[in-house]
């Protein structure tokens, strides 16, 4: 299973970008899809999560600013970022907890990072 990423770059504050993922390979079902970021010296930390039922969690500090968006059909997954700040600035990382199999377990993915750079 592979996740790509793609959607980063630099943007002023206030600015918006769209992230974007796309899982590929032996996929069963998805369970659990979203976005992870890492600021340099951070942990990596949640940003927004959307489950094969369609719920949703999103970091406090991103509550308002930022949508998630999946499609199923597609196994795709998308972050929509309003209101960047300064402190949107890391390195976002797609994830998936994908089953290979109708028996198999569920593993984690991550995709490679994507930098977004909020700055003016």
């Amino acid at each position: 299973v592979q996740l790509q990423a793609s959607g980063g770059g630099l943007v002023q504050p206030g600015g918006s970008l769209t992230l974007a993922c796309a899982a590929s390979g032996s996929i069963f079902n998805i369970n659990d899809m979203g976005w992870y970021r890492q600021a340099p010296g951070e942990q990596r930390e949640l940003v927004a999560l959307t489950s094969s039922d369609g719920s949703t969690r999103y970091a406090n500090s991103v509550k308002g600013r930022f949508t998630i968006s999946r499609d199923n059909a597609k196994n795709t997954v998308d972050l929509q970022m309003n209101s960047l700040k300064l402190e949107d600035t890391a390195a976002y990382y797609c994830y998936a907890v994908v089953r290979t199999s109708a028996w198999g377990p569920n593993s984690r993915y991550w995709g490679q990072g994507t930098l977004v750079t909020v700055s003016s």
